[in-house]
C-alpha cells in the first residue's frame, strides 16, 4: 500500500483513532491474517462467531503492525475504530487507488472463465508496467479491496476480477475499485438459483459497463448476445473480440492439436499474426482474445500481442491443468468449480484429447443452480454422453441426476456409475486407467479435487508432466470460493 499516516487513515475510513499516534505511518500492507502482519502493517480485526481478529490485535502489534483497523477497543493496543471493518477496507482502498492517478483499472466479470482471463490478461499487462492482480479468484468484498490494496506507486496496472451473488453486487465493488478498462466474458447459468434468471445475471454483469467513465473502455464478447447487448448501457467506447465477423478483434482459422491446445490466426484492424496457445481447450480462444483486446488498446504491437499470447500460461491452480502420469495417462484438473457452462467446455476439451486410449470424466455436483439444478446436471451428463466419454464416474449422490442424463443417451457406447465418494472414484480410477488414458476431474469446489489430486501424487513423486504454468508474481492472498 501507498504509506499514509493514521490519521490519513481515519479520515479515509470515517474512523476514530484511539491510543494511536495520528502521525504514525502505514508503510506496509494491509491483512487480516495475523501470521502475515509485517512491519508497517494496518491489521483489519473482523468479528466473528469462532474466531474474532481483536482477539490478535495485541499480537499483530508485537509482530510490527502500526495500529488495528476493528470494531472495538483492546487495551494497550493502537486503534481505528469503525462501525463495520470490511466497509472500511473498501473505503481505504477506494482512497489509495485515488491518490494513484497513473493506475489503469482493468475489471472483468462474466459467468465462466473470469479467473483464467484475469491471469491472461495480467500476463500481458506485466509486460507493460507493474501490475497487481489477485492469485485465484479473490473477486469478492474482501478480496477487491485487499487485492486494491497491494497497489504502489509504481504499479501501473490493476487486474481487478469481480463476482456477484446478486444485482448490485459488481457495482459495488466498482465503487470500491473504479475501473478505467471493463471486460465481460459471458452470461451464463451460473449461481442462477440465486439470481433467478438468465436475465437478471445479465442485469449485474452489465453493471460493469455501467460504471466506466466517458473516456473508459468497454471490451465485450461479440460471440455473446447477452453481452454484445450490454454497448448500449454506456458512454464509453467499445471494442468488441471474438469469432463474430463484426468483432474488432477475432480470431480465425481456429484447430487444436492433440493436446487440445487451439492455435488460430489473429485478425485486428492493424493486420493479421498466426497465434499458438500453450492452454488446453477451444474456450482459450476467447479468453485469449479478451486479454488480447485489452493489451492493443493499452498500445501493445500485433506481433508482440500474437507472440506473448503464445507464452501464456496457468497461474491459478486446478483450472484445465493438464498433467501426464508416468504410467502414460493424461490428467486434466478442472477441479476448482464448476457450473453447466464451464462443465460443457472441459467435456469438450476432453473430447479433444483423444488418443490412442478411452476418456474418463469424474464429475462432481454442481452448486447455486437452483430451480435449474435438476436440468443443469442432466444436461452435463447427455453432453458427456453424446461427445462420447467411455468412462462417466459420477461423484456423490447430489450429483446423481448426472448419471440419469448419461444413461438416458440410447445410443451411447460408455458406461455411467454412480459413485458414493470421492475415495471410491480414486479406487476405480486406479483400478481400470491404462496408459493413453485421458481423465477429467471436474466439480464446485466439494473435495472434488481430492480425486485430482490422488492421480496427480504419482506424477510429483516422480517428478514428471506439469502443466503450462506461469511464473506471474502476485500478491500471495488467501483462498477464495468463486462466485458468479
Amino acid at each position: 500500500m501507498i504509506p499514509l499516516s493514521l490519521a490519513e487513515v481515519a479520515s479515509a475510513v470515517d474512523g476514530r483513532l484511539v491510543g494511536a499516534d495520528p502521525a504514525a505511518r502505514v508503510t506496509g500492507p494491509v491483512e487480516f491474517d495475523s501470521r502475515k502482519v509485517t512491519a508497517g502493517a494496518l491489521f483489519v480485526a473482523f468479528p466473528g462467531e469462532k474466531v474474532d481478529g481483536h482477539d490478535y490485535a495485541a499480537g499483530a502489534v508485537d509482530a510490527g503492525a502500526v495500529a488495528v483497523l476493528g470494531t472495538r477497543e483492546v487495551p494497550g493496543v493502537p486503534m481505528v475504530l469503525v462501525g463495520d471493518a470490511l466497509t472500511a477496507m473498501g473505503r481505504l482502498a477506494r482512497a489509495v487507488v485515488g491518490r494513484l492517478p497513473q493506475l489503469t483499472v482493468i475489471g472483468l466479470t462474466g459467468s465462466s472463465g473470469k479467473t483464467t482471463t484475469k491471469d491472461l490478461i495480467a500476463q500481458l499487462t506485466v509486460r507493460l508496467g507493474p501490475t497487481v492482480a489477485p492469485p485465484g479468484s479473490f473477486n469478492n468484498e474482501l478480496g477487491h479491496p485487499y487485492t486494491a490494496l497491494q497497489a504502489t506507486p509504481e504499479t501501473r496496472f490493476l487486474v481487478m476480477e469481480k463476482g456477484a451473488r446478486g444485482i448490485g453486487h459488481v457495482r459495488y465493488l466498482c465503487d470500491v475499485v473504479p475501473p478505467r478498462i471493463s471486460v465481460v466474458l459471458n452470461v451464463g447459468v451460473a449461481h442462477i438459483g440465486e439470481f433467478g434468471s438468465v436475465e437478471n445475471i445479465a442485469l449485474a454483469k452489465g453493471e460493469l459497463v455501467e460504471a466506466l467513465p466517458a473516456d473508459g473502455l468497454a471490451v465485450l464478447n461479440a460471440d455473446d448476445p447477452l453481452v454484445d447487448a450490454m454497448a448500449a448501457r454506456t458512454g464509453a467506447r467499445v471494442v468488441r473480440y471474438g469469432e463474430a465477423a463484426h468483432a474488432d478483434v477475432r480470431a480465425v482459422d481456429v484447430s487444436l492439436d492433440d493436446r487440445g491446445r487451439p492455435s488460430y490466426t489473429l485478425v485486428t484492424p492493424e493486420g493479421s499474426a498466426p497465434v499458438r496457445l500453450g492452454l488446453t481447450g477451444r474456450h482459450q480462444v476467447s479468453n485469449s482474445l479478451a486479454a488480447a483486446a485489452v493489451a492493443r488498446e493499452l498500445g501493445m504491437p500485433l506481433a508482440e500481442v500474437a507472440g506473448a499470447l503464445g507464452e501464456l500460461g496457468l497461474v491459478s491452480t486446478r483450472r484445465m491443468d493438464v498433467f501426464d502420469r508416468p504410467d502414460g495417462v493424461t490428467v486434466i484438473d478442472d477441479s476448482y468449480n464448476a457450473n453447466p457452462a464451464s462443465m460443457a467446455v472441459a467435456l469438450r476439451a476432453l473430447a479433444g484429447m483423444r488418443r490412442e486410449g478411452r476418456i474418463f470424466a469424474a464429475l462432481g455436483y454442481m452448486a447455486e443452480l437452483g430451480d435449474f439444478e435438476r436440468d443443469g446436471h442432466r444436461e452435463v451428463g447427455r453432453l458427456a454422453a453424446e461427445l462420447g466419454v467411455d468412462r462417466l464416474l459420477v461423484v456423490g449422490e447430489p450429483a446423481a441426476p448426472i448419471h440419469e442424463g448419461a444413461t438416458a443417451v440410447s445410443d451411447w457406447g460408455g458406461e455411467s456409475v454412480l459413485l458414493t465418494d470421492q475415495a471410491a472414484a480414486v479406487e476405480v480410477l486406479r483400478s481400470e486407467l491404462r496408459p493413453g488414458d485421458v481423465v477429467l476431474v471436474k466439480g464446485s469446489r466439494y473435495r472434488t479435487w481430492e480425486v485430482a489430486d490422488a492421480l496427480r501424487a504419482e506424477a510429483d513423486r516422480n517428478g514428471v508432466g506439469g502443466s503450462a504454468r506461469s511464473e506471474l508474481a502476485s500478491p500471495a492472498v488467501a483462498t477464495e470460493g468463486d462466485i458468479a
